[in-house]
């Protein structure tokens, strides 16, 4: 009898499987401590919505019913908050899901990908998975995608470029003026997708307005998540925005009752709660000020970002300050996933999750000074 791995498919053995951050539950359970916080997910400390907890209520004795396959109420208030068609949005169980959709739709064997490195991991795990070539640019000295650097890696079977912005784990972005440059500069054949889970986050007046791309025809599909700043990781659902002949195209593939019924109620409330994403947004800009001026004052190096999380050069390998950090009760992401050993990447929490996770890092740096 053969061994099982000979049943797998040879792609598989290509792949690091997503490792994800721990739990508050398990790290309070290994450890025997309370009050863990978690600031290695990039989630809303603030929680949902009221309204997305309202509909929720309402809407649980309906669990017996399959969902709607084509989130119909959903992309109605959707395609109004974005001022699009709803034939230009396809939904997803998180925008995880759809990447891998794209990647099942246009990839062939020995089609080639282009991403940045560091940059979001589904990237390269999606495209691997149908046997694809993947080509990884490293980002510039400031942590910004080299789109020109891009551009030159494109070849005769070249078919998606993912671009994230904001970029996890950078949290720089990419501006209008720079994504109308690359797209004017490469065939309108090859696929864009925009990945744009943290957009919300962003301030900064030269921030792309994409959609632009989708209503002038260009091959792009923008990608955003409700697990972000609207609260609802735990539920998992996220939208895709292009064309309306790719839409159709990725739904080829889409299972058709992948997006669960309360994830859809949720996603429809919290649209509505403009009060909530203020709060959010506003709670992470005067996060992140206090956290750059700390991180000044220990004479750690930070990019600054555009998104609810920092990058952040701790001079110490990321490894052994973790799980120092973890004996403080506090989670984070370290560098070394993404190419970068003495940085990690902190979520950028609530006054009090900032301040605790400060005098948790001064007290891990200080012990080994």
């Amino acid at each position: 009898m053969r061994k099982v791995e000979d049943l797998g498919r040879r792609a598989i053995f290509t792949l690091n499987p997503y490792v994800p951050g721990k739990p508050v539950e398990e790290v309070e359970r290994e450890l025997g401590i309370s009050g863990v916080i978690k600031l290695a997910s990039n989630e809303n400390p603030l929680g949902p919505s009221p309204l997305a907890l309202e509909a929720l209520q309402k809407a649980i004795a309906r669990v017996n019913f399959y969902p709607d396959s084509n989130c119909f109420y959903l992309k109605g208030v959707l395609s109004a908050h974005l001022g699009c068609r709803e034939e230009n949005l396809i939904i997803g169980n998180g925008s995880d899901e759809l990447l891998k959709l794209i990647a099942e739709t246009f990839l062939e064997r020995e089609d080639e990908v282009i991403f940045a490195h560091p940059s979001f991991s589904e990237y390269e795990f999606a495209s691997k998975i149908m046997e694809a070539n993947c080509i990884s640019v490293p980002v510039k000295e400031d942590f910004t995608h080299d789109l020109e650097a891009m551009a030159k890696k494109i070849g005769p079977r070249t078919k998606l470029i993912f671009i994230c912005n904001p970029n996890n784990p950078t949290g720089t972005i990419i501006t209008q003026e720079e994504l109308q440059a690359f797209f004017a500069g490469i065939s309108p054949d090859i696929l864009v997708i925009v990945d744009e889970a943290y957009h919300e986050y962003v301030t900064d007046p030269h921030y792309p307005n994409s959609l632009q791309f989708v209503e002038e025809g260009r091959n792009v599909i923008i990608l955003r998540t409700f697990s972000k700043i609207y609260g609802l990781a735990g539920l998992r659902i996220g939208y895709g925005i292009s064309r309306p002949e790719i839409i159709a195209l990725i739904n080829r593939v889409r299972e058709p009752f992948n997006v669960n019924l309360l994830a859809q109620e949720a996603a429809r409330a919290c649209l509505q709660d403009k009060d909530h994403l203020k709060r959010s947004r506003e709670m992470v800009l005067e996060g992140k000020e206090y956290l750059y001026k700390a991180f000044q004052k220990m004479g750690l190096k930070y990019v600054p970002t555009h998104a609810n999380f920092v990058f952040v050069n701790v001079f110490r390998d990321s490894r052994e300050v973790f799980p120092a950090l973890l004996r403080e009760g506090v989670i984070v992401r370290t560098g070394d996933i993404f190419g970068y050993p003495t940085y990690i990447r902190v979520t950028i929490g609530t006054p009090q999750e900032n301040e605790r996770f400060i005098a948790g890092l001064e007290k891990v740096l200080n012990s080994r000074r």
